[in-house]
């Protein structure tokens, strides 16, 4: 017996934001990043929609990208100071991720960082319920149990598993991202990629889960390319937030692989983009399942490719198209500063959660080489 996870109530289509005057209480707290929000006017659409709806707000800034431990721990220092009954996460993956968090710690200040990527959560929504408004098309992190935080002394993300994580509402209105820079929507479009890539693949057998995958990959695939040269078309736009939507529905209920534990250390160490490491890693991880695995026939032919390395290679085709590097040695990451940190690295990728869901059993040296593979640019083989 299966149980399906997602967002308890969700909006989506051009102006969908107007939904969030549904919502009842007394006070919000709007977690965003540094400019993005206010730049756009996606801010002041939401705080305009609270003054509607009579609903006080206070706003939390700064959130960086690949968001620290220390940053949660502030923001919920200033939701008890302002004691909301509902957080809004507005932005990319790192303003919603955080705000997840930053809810946890609100109401269990007790919590560490330790305890939360175990998953030990008492549960929420004493305080507080929990709006989802991505800004961004690719985390997913709207419909997703998970959090990811950065551990900035160890250099290390950890995921934080907690179904009550799951929004209680959830707005993915195209429109809100029609001013995402192209590097953004390159990073963010190949992350959504990745999501169902790796959600199809992975050792839990869903149906419901891979339909939702399958969907996702074939909107990214018409509509990445469009989005990234037709920046404002607010139809592409909502399809590839929508893709986003699918990706994240799919591993909140298959999860993911190796690609994101691989990812998650690069971005925790090196401060890559988590998109873009994904999209970098993601060949190579699909190659060295491919071994053991046949799932990735059944993704080659939604676009029109017979085997496992056909769509390993129609994914770099994408990736190039849209001007993401090929090798982390693109992205000035030197071969000193990646040989001092490989080690590290691969265990800590051995020990991420993603990994217990991959479809082949990797070892820490497997790990080691498909880092080296990836850092040079080369195919695995093995």
């Amino acid at each position: 017996m299966g149980k399906l996870f997602r967002t308890n109530e969700m909006f989506h289509g051009a102006n969908s934001l107007s939904e969030l005057k549904s919502i009842k209480g007394n006070k919000a707290v709007i977690v965003i990043g540094k400019e993005s929000a206010m730049a756009s006017g996606s801010l002041k659409r939401v705080q305009t929609i609270l003054d509607e709806i009579n609903i006080k707000h206070e706003v939390f800034s700064g959130v960086e990208p690949d968001p620290s431990i220390e940053t949660a721990m502030k923001g919920a220092e200033f939701m008890s100071k302002h004691n909301p009954d509902w957080i809004i996460g507005l932005g990319g993956c790192s303003s919603i991720d955080a705000a997840k968090t930053m809810w946890a710690l609100y109401e269990h200040p007790e919590l560490t960082l330790e305890l939360m990527s175990k998953g030990e959560i008492p549960p929420l929504r004493n305080k507080a319920r929990f709006v989802a408004i991505p800004t961004t098309s690719g985390t997913g992190t709207e419909t997703t149990p998970l959090a990811v935080i950065t551990d900035r002394v160890k250099g290390v993300k950890y995921p934080i598993p907690c179904y009550d994580f799951l929004p209680d509402l959830s707005i993915v209105d195209g429109e809100l991202c029609t001013t995402l820079p192209t590097n953004v929507t390159a990073d963010s479009g190949l992350d959504a990629l990745t999501h169902s890539v790796e959600a199809y693949a992975s050792n839990i057998d869903d149906n419901y889960a891979d339909a939702f995958a399958k969907g996702s990959i074939s909107l990214v695939f018409d509509n990445l390319e469009n989005a990234y040269n037709n920046p404002k078309d607010v139809d592409i736009r909502q399809k590839m937030h929508d893709a986003s939507f699918l990706g994240g529905y799919a591993f909140a209920n298959s999860w993911l692989g190796i690609a994101h534990s691989l990812a998650h250390q690069v971005g925790g160490m090196f401060g890559v983009a988590h998109g873009r490491a994904n999209a970098i890693v993601l060949p190579n991880v699909i190659r060295f399942n491919s071994k053991s695995s046949d799932r990735y026939p059944d993704l080659a032919k939604l676009i029109g490719k017979e085997t496992a390395e056909d769509f390993a290679s129609e994914i770099e085709v994408l990736r190039a198209t849209v001007n993401v590097p090929a090798s982390f040695k693109e992205c000035n990451i030197s071969e000193q500063e990646w040989n001092d940190k490989i080690k590290a690295m691969s265990q800590n990728a051995f020990n991420d959660v993603c990994t217990s869901f991959n479809p082949r059993v990797p070892t820490v040296e497997e790990m080691e080489k498909i880092f080296m593979a990836c850092y040079n640019g080369t195919k695995v083989t093995f």
